[in-house]
Protein backbone atom coordinates (compact mmCIF):
# COMPACT_ATOMS: atom_id res chain seq x y z
CA UNK A 1 0.00 0.00 0.00
CA UNK A 2 1.05 3.38 -0.85
CA UNK A 3 1.75 5.72 2.06
CA UNK A 4 1.27 9.64 1.59
CA UNK A 5 2.77 12.42 3.89
CA UNK A 6 1.74 15.68 5.19
CA UNK A 7 4.69 17.65 6.76
CA UNK A 8 5.26 21.40 8.64
CA UNK A 9 8.76 22.24 8.28
CA UNK A 10 10.20 25.72 10.05
CA UNK A 11 12.03 27.58 8.83
CA UNK A 12 15.32 29.87 9.64
CA UNK A 13 12.89 32.72 9.65
CA UNK A 14 10.58 31.12 11.93
CA UNK A 15 7.61 30.63 9.63
CA UNK A 16 6.16 27.29 8.78
CA UNK A 17 5.99 25.41 5.64
CA UNK A 18 3.18 22.67 4.77
CA UNK A 19 3.88 20.57 2.14
CA UNK A 20 2.54 17.15 0.88
CA UNK A 21 4.57 14.09 -0.24
CA UNK A 22 4.46 10.22 -1.31
CA UNK A 23 8.64 10.34 -0.51
CA UNK A 24 9.37 12.41 2.74
CA UNK A 25 12.75 11.67 2.26
CA UNK A 26 13.19 13.07 -0.93
CA UNK A 27 10.89 15.94 -0.72
CA UNK A 28 12.78 17.16 2.57
CA UNK A 29 16.48 16.75 0.94
CA UNK A 30 14.52 18.74 -2.06
CA UNK A 31 14.36 20.89 0.22
CA UNK A 32 17.14 21.24 2.15
CA UNK A 33 19.34 21.27 -1.11
CA UNK A 34 16.86 24.08 -3.02
CA UNK A 35 15.68 22.54 -6.19
CA UNK A 36 13.59 24.23 -7.16
CA UNK A 37 14.46 28.63 -6.78
CA UNK A 38 10.12 29.03 -7.27
CA UNK A 39 9.64 27.02 -3.55
CA UNK A 40 8.73 29.12 -0.74
CA UNK A 41 11.70 27.16 1.17
CA UNK A 42 14.69 27.80 -1.19
CA UNK A 43 16.16 30.92 0.85
CA UNK A 44 15.42 29.72 4.08
CA UNK A 45 17.46 26.98 5.52
CA UNK A 46 18.31 25.60 7.82
CA UNK A 47 14.98 23.54 8.06
CA UNK A 48 13.82 21.37 10.54
CA UNK A 49 11.02 18.82 9.91
CA UNK A 50 9.09 19.67 12.72
CA UNK A 51 5.75 17.54 11.73
CA UNK A 52 4.41 14.82 9.82
CA UNK A 53 1.40 12.50 9.24
CA UNK A 54 1.39 9.48 7.41
CA UNK A 55 -1.67 8.78 4.74
CA UNK A 56 -3.05 6.00 2.91
CA UNK A 57 -5.21 7.76 1.35
CA UNK A 58 -4.01 10.07 -1.06
CA UNK A 59 -7.25 12.88 -1.01
CA UNK A 60 -7.23 12.51 2.52
CA UNK A 61 -3.18 14.02 2.63
CA UNK A 62 -4.45 16.69 0.68
CA UNK A 63 -7.05 17.52 1.86
CA UNK A 64 -5.68 17.74 5.21
CA UNK A 65 -2.86 19.93 3.84
CA UNK A 66 -5.01 21.92 2.23
CA UNK A 67 -6.58 22.76 5.96
CA UNK A 68 -3.29 22.95 7.48
CA UNK A 69 -1.86 25.65 5.09
CA UNK A 70 -4.89 27.67 6.17
CA UNK A 71 -4.50 27.48 9.68
CA UNK A 72 -2.87 30.54 11.87
CA UNK A 73 0.71 30.02 13.30
CA UNK A 74 -0.50 29.58 16.60
CA UNK A 75 -2.98 26.52 15.27
CA UNK A 76 0.47 24.94 13.70
CA UNK A 77 2.32 25.56 16.67
CA UNK A 78 -0.12 23.41 18.88
CA UNK A 79 -0.73 20.61 16.16
CA UNK A 80 3.25 20.59 16.33
CA UNK A 81 3.36 20.85 20.57
CA UNK A 82 0.42 17.94 20.46
CA UNK A 83 -1.33 20.74 22.49
CA UNK A 84 -4.75 19.65 21.84
CA UNK A 85 -6.69 21.89 24.09
CA UNK A 86 -4.83 24.95 22.42
CA UNK A 87 -5.97 23.57 18.64
CA UNK A 88 -9.07 23.33 19.89
CA UNK A 89 -9.25 26.85 21.33
CA UNK A 90 -7.77 28.22 18.20
CA UNK A 91 -10.13 25.98 15.93
CA UNK A 92 -12.98 28.26 17.40
CA UNK A 93 -14.03 31.78 15.58
CA UNK A 94 -12.09 34.52 16.83
CA UNK A 95 -14.78 36.18 18.10
CA UNK A 96 -15.17 33.10 20.43
CA UNK A 97 -11.48 33.57 21.97
CA UNK A 98 -10.29 37.04 20.80
CA UNK A 99 -7.81 37.62 18.13
CA UNK A 100 -4.27 36.63 18.48
CA UNK A 101 -1.53 39.07 19.45
CA UNK A 102 0.85 40.13 16.87
CA UNK A 103 3.45 37.39 17.77
CA UNK A 104 0.42 34.98 17.37
CA UNK A 105 -0.34 36.09 14.17
CA UNK A 106 -1.48 34.16 11.06
CA UNK A 107 1.59 32.51 9.08
CA UNK A 108 0.86 33.72 5.33
CA UNK A 109 4.28 31.84 4.50
CA UNK A 110 2.71 28.28 3.80
CA UNK A 111 0.32 29.01 0.32
CA UNK A 112 2.56 27.35 -1.87
CA UNK A 113 2.27 23.36 -2.54
CA UNK A 114 4.11 20.52 -3.85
Amino acid sequence: MKSYFVYILKCSDQSYYTGFTNNLERRLAEHRFGKNKECYTFDKNPLELVWFETFNDVLDAIATEKRIKGWSKIKKEALINNDWDKLVLYSKNYTEFGRPSSSESVDKSSTGSD
